[in-house]
């Protein structure tokens, strides 16, 4: 503990900190914990977000069901969740105060917009007549920073021509620049991307700048503030870093791997929550030739990415579990065609409309089956926000190398979240190769074009290419040839060559390993796709503690690692965490014959690091 350069200020240095901004739909919360979440990652803090929020685009204002939050948690170490619990909790309502306060720890900080907080506020919230939870003891314990941040923003915008209704959206610019003091983080980043932003409205930039300052001011001249907290950079692997979201992170990998494969990139999607950002963000780069189709369903959607594939592009079609369902018949049509095509799910909660902005795995098993015969491909998973743009360009050179359909399963938690993320240089991403066929490969001249190598691969073949005309279709084909068939022998050849062709992948596929632990542990413990934080958070904690614990993360779950059954086998106890209702362990169940059980959660929310160490020791000290 030290005394800075403030008149007034302690100083305390944490090594990790949980920040959860809570308001309104309409608060701006998003913003602000971007905001602050893309000043910490510049400043070379780790760290790890979660924005949350309502499905509604304005849900009812001022009621429990509105709350928009957004959480960030950096450190001086590495951060793989967005924490359990907060340390510092704003509640700019007291809808957001109760929904949020429950998991705020235990002598935690609360900050509160008092205006927030009146008779209207706090009925709206549903709390009893005469109580308030600012005055009648509920934070004893708690560090509480009560202020009016609706007068203190119209205050400070005095003599800018604004409507009220600006001059009170610009209150989230005055909180963030509050936090801003709080933990010593510059503004400058934040002033810049405000002047960007609104670069034709210079008085909606000059509001939302003068209230970022005014917070900072009030952190620097109440007398309620008084302490401040020092989070040192975390020491990362040397590079370039930027901030990154899971879906930008999708489409930056999609980008690469054109890049390194030559090929143009081409986009067929209808928006869908969470999946449109990756739309979204593609759009921007026209003029780096990328192609995106924003179709008038999901069904189009993917019937253009087949026929840009066809027509030899890196074809890509992006959508969620809603999505999926409708892209089914068409995914077989790409299957049987035997054409390279990456879909993208990021996985919502469902069945149905179901929990369209909150986060769930139950997609897995429709992945593996969800298409009518026998219509086997590649099945990848993302395990964080920056990890998406690996397992993006990784489903990009499988499909396009093996000549297959791939599905990368995302889900709404990374795909929201961010982190920093090491930008790669060209030379260290592997190259992707790219052949096609121009010229015939059967004897006398002729054409095969389901002749395949030795990995199954048929050749790819440009339309139009002279010569080389064939035919295509969804009827089945005959072996070598392609022509329609309907004798029975040789559709069950095909099935089996189709099947065999997605296994042989597995030889081009990195070997499983132990993320921590050793096959002589009590307890094995599995995860994959966004499972990942939370369970490599856990598993170091309970190994700090003594328990012979150890951890597998899954990444390529059809084909499975050839080594997968090896790693599997010595274990007597496995558990397999899962945001389902147990479809991995199914699957693991029936492949390898191994006595794992499940852990299922499918309430929308990720996993928390204190709930996976109670299962898992309960796990591993079960008879």
């Amino acid at each position: 503990m030290a005394t800075g350069p403030g008149i007034k200020s302690e100083w305390i240095e944490a090594e990790n900190i949980v920040v959860r901004f809570s308001g309104d739909s309409g608060d701006g919360m998003q913003l602000t914990g971007m905001q602050f979440s893309d000043t910490t990652a510049f400043l070379g803090n780790d760290l790890s977000t979660f924005p949350d929020y309502p499905s509604e685009i304005r849900a009812p204002s001022g009621t429990v069901a509105g709350v928009s939050a957004f959480q960030v948690h950096f450190g001086s170490s590495a951060v793989f969740t967005p924490g359990d619990r907060w340390d510092v909790l704003v509640a700019m309502n007291a809808a957001a105060f109760k929904a949020d306060f429950p998991r705020l720890k235990r002598g935690g900080i609360v900050i509160a917009n008092a205006a927030g907080f009146d008779r209207k506020g706090l009925s709206l919230a549903n709390f009893p007549e005469g109580a308030n939870p600012l005055e009648d003891g509920t934070l004893d314990g708690y560090t509480l920073y009560q202020v009016d941040f609706n007068k203190h923003t119209a205050d400070s915008l005095k003599g800018i021509p604004l409507q009220p209704k600006e001059v009170a959206r610009s209150k989230n610019m005055l909180v963030l620049g509050l936090l801003f003091w709080m933990f010593d983080k510059s503004m400058e980043f934040t002033v810049a991307a405000i002047r960007d932003k609104f670069l034709d409205k210079p008085d909606i930039a000059e509001a939302n700048i003068q209230a970022l300052k005014s917070g900072w001011n009030l952190g620097e001249n109440m007398e309620i503030f008084t302490t401040r907290y020092v989070v040192r950079p975390a020491s990362l692997p040397p590079g370039t870093y930027r901030n990154v979201h899971g879906n930008q992170a999708i489409a930056i990998g999609l980008m690469a791997a054109a890049e390194k494969s030559g090929l143009g990139l081409f986009l067929g999607s209808y928006p869908i929550t969470p999946a449109t950002d990756i739309l979204q963000e593609l759009s921007r780069y026209k003029s780096n030739g990328v192609l995106t189709f924003q179709a008038e369903d999901e069904i189009a959607a993917v019937c253009a990415a087949i026929g840009a594939a066809y027509a030899g592009k890196l074809a890509t079609t992006t959508t969620s579990g809603p999505g999926l369902s409708l892209k089914t018949e068409a995914i077989g049509l790409a299957t049987i065609l035997e054409i390279p095509l990456v879909i993208i799910d990021v996985q919502r909660g469902g069945p149905s409309t179901g929990l369209p902005t909150k986060t769930e795995q139950a997609d897995l098993m429709m992945a593996f089956y969800g298409r009518h015969g026998e219509a086997p491909l590649v099945v990848l998973a993302a395990k964080s926000p920056n990890d998406c743009f690996r397992m993006a360009f990784e489903a990009c050179r499988i499909a396009i190398e093996h000549m297959t359909p791939v599905i990368l399963l995302s889900d709404g938690y990374i795909a929201n979240g961010a982190e920093p993320w090491r930008f790669p240089k060209a030379d260290e991403l592997p190259a992707i190769r790219v052949q096609f066929l121009d010229r015939t490969n059967g004897p006398d001249n002729t054409l095969l074009p389901y002749l395949r190598d030795e990995q199954g691969v048929r050749p790819w073949i440009i339309p139009g290419t002279p010569g080389l005309e064939h035919r295509i279709g969804g009827l089945e084909k005959e072996d070598k040839t392609g022509n329609v068939s309907y004798d029975p022998q040789n559709h069950e050849k095909m099935v089996r060559l189709r099947m065999q062709k997605i296994q042989n992948v597995e030889r081009d596929i990195p070997l499983a390993e132990l993320d921590s632990g050793t096959t002589e542990d009590g307890l094995l413990v599995v995860s994959w796709g966004s499972t990942y934080g939370a369970v490599k958070t856990a598993i170091r904690m309970l190994r700090n503690d003594g328990l012979g614990v150890a951890h597998l993360h899954v990444s390529y779950l059809n084909p499975f690692p050839a080594n997968l059954g090896d790693i599997l086998g010595p274990f007597q106890k496995i558990l397999v965490p899962e945001m389902n209702s147990g479809q991995l362990v199914s699957i693991l169940r029936s492949r390898y014959l191994v006595p794992a059980k499940a852990f299922s959660k499918v309430q929308g929310q990720p996993f928390t690091t204190e709930e996976l160490c109670n299962a898992i020791s309960e796990h591993y000290n079960a008879k």
